[in-house]
This record gives C-alpha cells, sequence and structure tokens, in this order.
C-alpha cells in the first residue's frame, strides 16, 4: 500500500522547517520505504505500519503546534507487489520512452 501525507502544524508561523524536520525524522526512523516531496511525503507498507506512522507524526506535530491538519492519500493495491514507488514511475518512464526528472 501506498499512503502520501502532509501534515501542517497552525499557529507557530510561516517558517515550519523545523516541524517538519522532527516528523521527517519518525519516517526515516521507522523503516518503511518513503520519499519525501516538498508538499508531502510517500511511505509505502502495511496498512498498519503506515497508519500507526502517520499517527505517531500527527501527534509529534501536536506536541508544539496548537492545531494540525494532516491529509491522507491512500493507493492500495493488494495484488501488487512491494516496491511500488519504484515501480509506478519506472512504468511511466518506459511508456516516455525517458527517465522523469527527480
Amino acid at each position: 500500500m501506498l499512503v502520501e501525507f502532509s501534515i501542517v502544524p497552525i499557529g507557530k508561523g510561516e517558517s515550519l522547517g523545523d516541524e517538519v524536520a522532527r516528523v521527517l525524522k519518525l519516517v526515516d526512523e521507522s523503516g518503511l520505504p518513503y520519499r519525501a516531496g516538498p508538499m508531502g511525503t510517500v511511505v509505502e507498507g502495511s496498512w498498519e505500519d503506515v497508519m500507526a506512522l502517520v499517527k505517531r507524526c500527527h501527534q509529534e506535530a501536536l506536541n508544539t503546534a496548537p492545531r494540525v491538519i494532516t491529509t491522507i492519500k491512500i493507493d492500495d493495491r493488494p495484488s501488487r507487489p512491494a516496491n511500488r514507488m519504484e515501480e509506478k514511475l519506472k512504468s511511466v518512464e518506459r511508456r516516455l520512452g525517458r527517465e522523469l526528472k527527480k
């Protein structure tokens, strides 16, 4: 299962780098495959593992912000093997006949 999530702490001002770093530290330490992006993070794993991680990240943001908005998108395709983050991009690149910018 692939999950893209974004956590937005509200009430901490315009700069959120410290809060984002603390959340991404949890993602990195989880051991789950992930890709951090400028507007969200994609994580791959079982429902239980990924949702538990998103919950920990949300709670971490709440430790320092009075309000947190978490957005989650789920791509659940049990018939496909693991490593979908890589395989989805490779599939598009094959169709394009070239590599995408990364």
